[in-house]
């Protein structure tokens, strides 16, 4: 970590797409950036809702409402724009007024695409400022990948024959498949179910509440998870159903087997993100295919990814030694900082 003369102030700036996932991942960064990096940060986002659900109690970072009527403030050394949202004008024009510049980042979206190590920083001149673009990624030259310096994985659970998994994503036409195929099964399946959509899917698909048994399948309702609680159902299960982003890279850390359902684009512009994750990822084929059957291309075939799961347990490790050898994402921001600061 750089040492300044003082604190870095940030101002973080979200808006919130689909109440989770850009909220879940701004607040992780700005938590670590303050906690490991001792930044003061303060975290404008439009809907506050999500981190008061996400991380309950917390004191860490400062969190304002995103208004519609934003009024003017003090604007900090960095300024981070998640996801490509606008900051309002009088935010814009105060940095152009300040003598000293602020280092201004647009925190782009996850993917493993080859083109992203080649725009990974890239400068882009805007309002007589200079924007530069920070790519989140799985290789080497891009900013790697959110990661807390304290991150401990619990033990492996053990395979006693019943298969533990953790249920977390948008509505799925292929869900009600899947489920059959765990009821009619011969190995016992207990399935924590999230809250939310896939509660309300499962729910729609029993004709009843939770909790359920059908068949070799138990089903149990989840509670809304603050992160940290989430992390540790991750590293809980044998295989995990993610979606997204955060969740996605939280699978990944946890060091267990996932299925990603990543979140649809039009003209399925998501399937090339999907593949060219799966190529870094995994050379199974059934896995790879299970990967895109769930997210709405092909047949899904739980019996052949299910016998592909010995080998994800095996890899899941290697995988998380791999992508965390690039850094973590808010440790390769700080640094990027500091050099133009």
């Amino acid at each position: 970590m750089a040492i300044l003369p003082k604190p870095v102030t940030c101002d973080l700036f979200c808006a919130v797409i689909d109440n989770l996932g850009d909220a879940g991942v701004c607040w992780r960064l700005a938590r670590q950036l303050v906690e490991e990096h001792r930044w003061q940060v303060r975290l404008f986002i439009d809907d506050p809702a999500p981190i008061a659900l996400l991380a309950p109690g917390q004191e860490t970072v400062e969190v304002r409402k995103w208004a519609r009527d934003f009024e003017a403030v003090a604007t900090a050394d960095v300024v981070i724009e998640a996801f490509a949202c606008t900051l309002p004008p009088t935010y814009l024009s105060a940095m152009a007024a300040r003598q000293h510049r602020p280092v201004w980042l647009n925190l782009e979206y996850l993917s493993a695409e080859n083109w992203v190590p080649g725009c990974h920083g890239l400068p882009s001149p805007q309002a007589g400022l200079q924007k530069y673009f920070f790519f989140p990624g799985f290789v080497a030259g891009t900013g790697g990948l959110l990661r807390e310096q304290n991150y401990a994985i619990p033990p492996a659970p053990t395979f006693s024959g019943l298969l533990e998994i953790s249920l977390f994503c948008y509505n799925n036409p292929q869900l009600p498949t899947l489920l059959a195929a765990w009821r009619d099964g011969k190995r016992p399946v207990l399935c924590h179910v999230c809250d939310g959509p896939p509660r309300q899917q499962v729910e729609a698909w029993l004709g009843s509440a939770l909790p359920a048994q059908r068949g070799k399948l138990r089903l149990e309702a989840l509670p809304f998870m603050p992160q940290l609680a989430y992390d540790v159902l991750l590293a809980r299960c044998h295989l995990n159903f993610v979606r997204g982003e955060d969740s996605f890279v939280r699978a990944q850390w946890a060091k267990r087997p996932f299925v990603w359902q990543i979140y649809p684009q039009a003209e399925d512009a998501h399937f090339a993100k999907l593949d060219a994750f799966l190529n870094l990822y995994t050379n199974e084929p059934a896995a790879r295919h299970f990967f895109q059957a769930w997210n709405g291309k092909g047949t899904l075939d739980w019996p052949a990814f299910a016998a592909t799961l010995p080998a994800l347990t095996a890899h899941a490790p290697d995988w998380a030694t791999q992508i965390q050898a690039h850094g973590d994402l808010a440790g390769n921001l700080v640094k990027f900082c500091a050099a133009r600061l």
